[in-house]
């Protein structure tokens, strides 16, 4: 289908169970679509048996490659990982989850080879997924579209293609708070969008609980706009109008009746305390969003510190899989996912050790 190399990126979290799966379904497109690529799992810090099984599975397979960091980092840094060291003319992010489907991955190359730089997944229905994760989900994005200066396509996700013009644009993007589909929307090219239905989770739980997503949802917000900076200026416009008629109101209840005046002295000073306290220290703490990014930024650490790294500077013998290749999965053996056999011309055999 492609001589030209594609890198797959996937970031693992606590997967496990999802591995060997995942690893089977990009494999089998790659192969089935003659695809010269390489696969580059990310283990997130995660101290399960998923980097067990990368590392047997790396064994095996040339093509896969794997990096592993020193701790959790979180998942855009992971992608971030992935991308920095990809090798390809272009790359592809996926989840691990399996809830974005591999198999439109020949789509989005297809799109790709007709000029566009960045292919990215549309949701059209998500399926498996709690009423709150979508409300909120579909609240963000259109809150975000408010507030931003960029656009970001609605009700999508990191599940893309990006040329490597693009990948370079992100290797130049060095903040540490990430939020990458907003950062490949602002970085522009052609783009172009591939609608698709959203599944379940093949296995395991999801990594993003509310308190991820919230953090998440800021990130998204506090890199891509200052329009919360000027609703603190606008709040405390508001409220010195508001001191004001309080004074007026106070005056004009002063002078019509002292007995009224005296009892509604203590409630309006009280009320009045509590409402600029809080508006206060609402306004601090979306300055303190701002200052505690820049706080990040002015430290110059790196993004994230590899502890291991497989196969990363191995190169492939050649570039095309031969159409006839099959593959058989034997899972008798502790349940290890091996490519144990295939359909191959000696001339032509690569890879898969």
């Amino acid at each position: 289908m492609n001589s030209k190399l594609i890198s797959i990126v996937v970031p693992m979290y606590f997967e496990e169970k999802v591995v060997e799966e995942c690893y089977r379904r990009l494999t089998a497109v790659a192969i089935e679509n003659s695809l010269n690529y390489e696969l580059i799992f990310v283990n997130d810090g995660s101290t399960d048996k998923t980097l067990e099984l990368l590392e047997e599975i790396s064994k095996k397979d040339m093509h896969v490659k794997v990096i592993s960091f020193s701790r959790n980092f979180g998942h855009q840094i992971a992608v971030t990982a992935g991308i920095d060291k990809a090798k390809g003319d272009a790359a592809v992010i996926i989840d691990a989850d399996l809830q974005d489907p591999p198999e439109l991955i020949p789509e989005m190359i297809r799109l790709w080879q007709q000029g566009y730089d960045v292919v990215y997944g549309k949701r059209k229905k998500r399926e498996g997924e709690r009423f709150f994760k979508l409300a909120t989900a579909k609240l963000f994005y259109r809150l975000f579209d408010k507030l931003c200066n960029i656009k970001i396509p609605l009700d999508t996700g990191d599940f893309r293609l990006i040329d490597r013009k693009v990948i370079e644009a992100l290797k130049k993007m060095p903040e540490h708070n990430r939020f990458l589909r907003g950062m490949s929307s602002w970085i522009g090219f052609k783009q172009i969008p591939l609608e698709y239905e959203r599944k379940e989770r093949f296995a395991g739980e999801t990594k993003y609980p509310f308190k991820k997503m919230l953090k998440f949802a800021l990130d998204g917000i506090f890199s891509f706009s200052s329009k919360p900076l000027k609703f603190v200026e606008y709040l405390g416009s508001a409220i010195i109008f508001f001191a004001l008629a309080m004074l007026v109101y106070y005056f004009i209840s002063f002078t019509s009746s002292i007995e009224d005046a005296v009892s509604l002295r203590w409630s309006l000073i009280l009320t009045v305390i509590t409402f600029i306290g809080g508006i206060q220290l609402l306004s601090i703490g979306i300055i303190g969003e701002y200052v505690s990014r820049i706080y990040d930024e002015s430290k110059g650490r790196p993004l994230y510190i590899i502890d291991k790294e497989l196969n990363m500077d191995k190169e492939l013998e050649k570039p095309l899989y031969s159409f006839n290749r099959k593959i058989h999965l034997d899972k008798t053996i502790s349940g290890r996912l091996y490519l144990i056999s295939r359909e191959l011309n000696k001339d032509k055999e690569y890879g898969v050790k």
